[in-house]
């Protein structure tokens, strides 16, 4: 994710669930062309066209889906309201990221960091072609976004990179303060852990092609950004009717950010962000298959803090 954060994981969906109608059809050597075909193309798009994404949790969900608030004091912070919960989530938010710390990167130079980076990873949930699963499908694809898919270090989203300097939306304004309103919330719930902390579940209202940093899902995850052009430049894909805006959706929804807070200091010491992103595409011609139609879910999850063992081996980072 060096310059759009997380539209390799969506082109890759992209290209598993339009290329899910090979299977069966074409052989096994065809099928890993294709594939690495599409690795080209992320790779190509990944460094010079764009600039720098398992199902939510069900705990404290109601029927509906959505998570309970009950007002209440909870760790001696009181809250009345959702627009309450969402206010102390931003100033813990605006506290922790505002702490930065000296690293040694994998060139051995010391370098300003945000003091709070977090894991990154993808899981593949569902995979379906023509509304209907396909086996050999669905055990490819963990493993194809495996793969490809590069781990990363950042700080807590969304954001644009670890270096407080770069962490920029595609406006070029900073991402360092949380951006995030009562009104971007659909749901949200409070506990009292009994220790001096509580914890915060947020669930952002829904958005079709989220922009990180504009919208009710890209205030509080790295969502994947407009992605029509990158579509767009896959040669062997094109649409039986409509356009690439209307034959692929990108749905975000039912994502949740469970922050750990310590009430003393205000600021966040755990946290789970799980953006829920179901990639819909229809009407789609590839090589000799016409007017095809599949879908994928994925998670992109990241949790904070990363340990050292992990820094060290996805970017060679360590602590000075």
């Amino acid at each position: 994710m060096k310059k759009a954060v997380k539209i390799i994981a969506v082109l890759l969906a992209v290209a598993i669930v339009v290329s899910g109608v090979l299977v069966g059809i074409f052989k096994k050597e065809e099928i890993n062309y294709f594939f690495s075909s599409m690795n080209n193309a992320v790779v190509a798009i990944q460094d010079g066209s764009w600039k720098e994404q398992v199902n939510p949790s069900n705990a404290n969900k109601d029927e509906a889906g959505q998570l309970t608030f009950t007002p209440g004091t909870y760790g001696s912070v009181k809250f009345d309201s959702q627009e309450d919960v969402v206010k102390y989530y931003v100033d813990a938010y605006n506290k922790t990221k505002e702490k930065t710390a000296k690293y040694i990167d994998d060139q051995g130079k010391e370098q300003t960091y945000y003091a709070f980076l977090g894991t990154e990873n993808i899981v593949v949930n569902s995979v379906l072609v023509e509304g209907k699963e396909n086996s050999i499908i669905s055990n490819l694809a963990p493993s194809i976004v495996g793969g490809l898919f590069s781990k990363n270090l950042y700080g807590l989203p969304p954001c644009a990179n670890r270096d407080p300097n770069l962490d920029i939306d595609e406006n070029q304004d900073s991402l360092i303060q949380s951006r995030l309103t009562a009104q971007d919330i659909k749901s949200c719930s409070v506990k009292d852990n009994g220790d001096g902390t509580i914890t915060l579940t947020l669930m952002p209202a829904d958005v079709e092609m989220s922009r990180k940093g504009l919208d009710s899902q890209g205030k509080m995850f790295n969502t994947l950004g407009a992605i029509d052009k990158t579509v767009d430049s896959i040669s062997v894909l094109s649409w039986a009717s409509g356009t690439t805006q209307e034959n692929c959706k990108v749905i975000y929804e039912n994502g949740t950010a469970t922050v750990k807070i310590d009430t003393a200091s205000g600021e966040i010491v755990e946290a789970d962000y799980k953006m829920n992103v179901d990639v819909n595409v229809t009407h789609a011609n590839v090589a000799v298959l016409k007017d095809k139609s599949a879908s994928l879910n994925i998670t992109y999850e990241q949790h904070f803090p990363a340990d050292d063992d992990y820094m060290m081996k996805t970017k060679g980072v360590k602590k000075a």
